[in-house]
């Protein structure tokens, strides 16, 4: 069959795997996951495609995996998207009452709302995400709807997620290589965020860090609105590397000692012991302090949660963070990474699965699928809220400013 506006398929371009998952939307409005495609990822580099040849061959291979598996014919996917260039900033809209009696109308609301939007972004530099906090009036905050309140002076806060156009043209362009259309452009992060957050954790406050092989995605939440997000270009394969250049051992070898033996933190039970690798393909065999090598691992960890903690505390939004931070990506996997990261936040911090969704369980139970059910989740609230468009027609315009539309 073909993908019916019922059956909704996300696609992650990542760098260690490509992964397409398809859900269908039932009569309940309930999310059901049907089916999983991956292919391990060859055409991209921190998060972004630097092989168009290869990627596409790969997102082929997974797309076919996803058919198979959720017995539909794919035409249509919700985009996951990353990278170093992905930004965001908060632009404050004011806009002064100047009826004679000063009970604030929708056209002030409406004002207020434009001016919020009026961004001023870097050149080529585009909106990925717009969405809005709560009003204030005169000072006032946490306001719902102002209309009909008194006031001289109404404000929003508009927060946005914004990204090179040119960089974000090139998985779209992949994308539709392979004769599929692109419904709408997601940012990983929130992709992530929406997969493993519940409402609540939303509006208490909550640090999401989706930690891939290339990037490390993050998001704030706050009182239910996006606060802060970003991208960090440090991910599961810089552990690898440091391994490989610490150890002095091919890289190959590095991800396998990372995976056998690595942890975020050092172990007490392995200081002291070694390891010694087998010789293999000219390759002498090595013997491995195990101490050092977790480490090595630990400082990469550390550094990583530091960045995330300084702009985070930067943003004055460290202490309003009440749930907690959550942990997904395939490098969430490494062992110990939680404390790791309590150490840094002096926050509880958890493994985030996906939530509120029903299907395969084996994906719904896996951190590293967190982003792509996400996208799915973020489908399913976009397609409530069409009617669908007959035609993309400009990709770039339709995927970059349906979501500034409809400002979730």
């Amino acid at each position: 069959m073909f993908n019916s506006p019922s059956v909704i398929v996300g696609l992650e371009i990542g760098t260690s795997k490509i992964c397409a998952v398809v859900g269908e939307v039932n009569e309940s409005d309930e999310l059901n996951i049907t089916g999983i495609g991956q292919c391990r990822s060859r055409g991209v580099r921190k998060g972004e495609i630097v092989d168009s040849g290869r990627a596409e061959e790969d997102i082929r291979v997974a797309i076919a995996e996803a058919e198979q598996m959720a017995d539909v014919e794919i035409r249509s996917v919700y985009l996951g998207v990353t990278g170093s260039h992905i930004a965001s900033l908060v632009n404050r809209g004011v806009h002064p009452v100047v009826s004679a009696d000063r009970e604030i109308s929708n056209d002030d609301v409406e004002d207020a709302i434009k001016n919020a939007k009026a961004v001023r972004l870097p050149a080529d530099n585009e909106i990925l995400h717009a969405t809005r906090h709560h009003f204030m009036v005169d000072g006032q905050e946490g306001i719902v709807d102002p209309v009909g309140m008194l006031g001289s002076r109404v404000e929003i806060d508009m927060h946005v997620i914004h990204g090179n156009i040119n960089r974000l043209q090139n998985p779209i362009r992949s994308v539709k290589n392979l004769q599929l259309e692109v419904d709408s452009v997601v940012f990983n992060g929130l992709a992530a965020a929406l997969s493993v957050l519940t409402p609540e954790q939303r509006r208490m406050g909550a640090l999401v860090i989706d930690i891939g092989g290339g990037v490390t995605n993050y998001i704030v939440y706050g009182g239910g609105a996006i606060k802060h997000a970003g991208v960090l270009a440090v991910g599961g394969d810089h552990l690898t590397n440091d391994l490989a250049y610490g150890l002095k051992v091919p890289l190959k070898r590095a991800e396998q000692l990372k995976v056998d033996y690595g942890a975020a933190l050092v172990t007490d039970s392995i200081r002291g012991q070694t390891v010694t690798t087998v010789a293999e393909l000219g390759l002498p065999s090595k013997t491995i302090n195990l101490e050092h090598l977790q480490h090595i691992m630990s400082l990469r960890v550390e550094e990583m949660f530091q960045l995330i903690e300084q702009e985070i505390a930067a943003a004055g939004l460290l202490n309003y963070l009440s749930a907690g931070v959550v942990l997904c990506g395939g490098a969430s996997r490494v062992p110990r990474i939680q404390e790791a990261a309590e150490r840094v936040f002096q926050l509880p911090v958890t493994l985030g699965r996906a939530n509120s969704i029903s299907g395969i369980k084996s994906a719904l139970d896996q951190p590293e699928f967190a982003t792509a059910i996400g996208l799915v989740r973020f489908g399913s609230f976009q397609e409530k809220r069409k009617p669908r468009a007959t035609s993309l027609g400009s990709v770039i315009k339709e995927t970059f400013f349906s979501f500034r539309r409809s400002m979730v």
